[in-house]
């Protein structure tokens, strides 16, 4: 199996996990160690290239890879939408304080 193919295979499994029942809740957002993201991508070491490799592909499906150093947590990217924007005005109102 190509390494390509390793990043889509495990961006599948991650995404799927995000429906299944475990950890005390039935779906959702969950965390995965780096020693099982090593395990899934069939990798000793990680680097960013394969990280950037299957945030893509979990984009692609509508997660998101979130790198926390020592862990990585998958979200739906629905959790973002309704986020609040932060507007031209506000940073320049920050900026403006920041200054003072």
């Amino acid at each position: 199996m190509t390494p390509y193919k390793h990043y889509l295979r495990a961006a599948d499994i991650l995404s799927k996990l995000y429906g299944e029942e475990f950890g005390g809740k039935k779906n959702g957002r969950y965390r995965v160690s780096e020693k099982l993201m090593r395990l899934l991508l069939q990798r000793r070491r990680l680097y960013d290239s394969d990280i950037s490799a299957v945030t893509r592909a979990l984009i692609e499906r509508g997660f998101v890879l979130i790198d926390m150093d020592s862990f990585y947590v998958v979200m739906s990217a629905n959790s973002f939408v309704n986020y609040r924007r932060v507007g031209d005005a506000n940073i320049q109102n920050a900026l403006s304080r920041d200054a003072n």
